[in-house]
């Protein structure tokens, strides 16, 4: 199908896509790499009057390392995650996430902000941010604001952003050297998406014991979330196979978990038992647990 009529803007800087979006409301759309927005319009399931386009607003893309943090512009490609070796010493999890979403074609398109700010429950980089704990600057014509990556996602395809808020940076801690992460995923053959997604961050103390963990879930529920009661029963804790089998198993407790054509929720709680209890290995052998 053919998409409805729309206004095309190409703005130069944010400030002129921010007044853009104050101008037209929630009758405009952000267009960034386009992997979602241009499908769903070609359906006639969206159809913004404005498409903003952002991919010429220089300064929207890079990556930066300053005082133990990593600043991600969200009109940075996932190949450009993917290839960076700042990065994978600086984040290794954003890099290592990024490389596994799609396919290469995907991946030099698609861009971190446009796959946050589309909030998809079954996309991989919400997991990542929220393991890692990430906060995303926001700009609108009034201002900026700092949005915690756990306020950030609030349902299916829904996030905190308003109509007139645009994504420009993600920052999170760099990881040190107690520290290791992961993401792992089971993905569905055909989209790549993930049926099932778990990154795992954990820091581990000079007694051996886990001093931090953070699980980011994504694919099985509505929106992605922290699986919390992993990471209360990972802390103080030898990060052993035995005590990491046993807090995975706590994986799905508070999570409402979907149940369709897909895959039931008995077996998403089943896998999200599996690959929580793979991140976490995984994350705890980079940290020397």
């Amino acid at each position: 199908m053919i998409p409805s009529a729309f206004a095309y803007e190409t703005p130069s800087t944010v400030e002129e896509a921010a007044a853009l979006l104050a101008e037209h409301g929630d009758d405009a759309k952000i267009l960034a790499g386009g992997h979602s927005l241009i499908p769903l319009m070609k359906l006639r399931l969206a159809a913004p009057e404005v498409l903003i386009d952002i991919g010429n607003i220089e300064g929207l893309s890079g990556i930066s390392t300053d005082n133990g943090q990593v600043t991600v512009g969200a009109g940075t490609t996932h190949s450009t995650l993917e290839d960076s070796d700042a990065l994978g010493t600086a984040c290794p999890l954003l890099q290592q996430t990024a490389a596994i979403i799609g396919d290469r074609q995907v991946r030099n398109l698609g861009t971190i902000g446009g796959s946050l700010a589309h909030g998809d429950p079954a996309a991989d980089l919400p997991a990542a941010v929220l393991a890692l704990e990430a906060e995303l600057t926001a700009v609108s014509a009034n201002g900026s604001r700092t949005i915690a990556a756990d306020s950030f996602f609030t349902g299916p395809l829904m996030t905190a952003l308003g109509d007139d808020e645009l994504l420009t940076t993600i920052t999170v801690p760099a990881t040190s050297g107690q520290s290791g992460a992961a993401y792992v995923k089971n993905a569905h053959p055909a989209s790549g998406y993930a049926l099932c997604g778990v990154a795992a961050v954990v820091t581990v103390g000079a007694d051996g014991k886990c001093e931090r963990a953070r699980i980011g879930i994504t694919g099985v529920g509505s929106t992605p979330m922290r699986a919390m009661a992993v990471e209360a029963a990972l802390t103080g804790q030898e990060l052993t196979a035995d005590n990491i089998a046993a807090a995975a198993g706590q994986a799905a407790e508070g999570l409402d978990l979907n149940d369709d054509l897909f895959a039931s929720a008995e077996y998403r709680g089943h896998l999200v038992r599996v690959y929580t209890r793979r991140a976490v290995e995984q994350a705890a052998a980079q940290a020397g647990g």
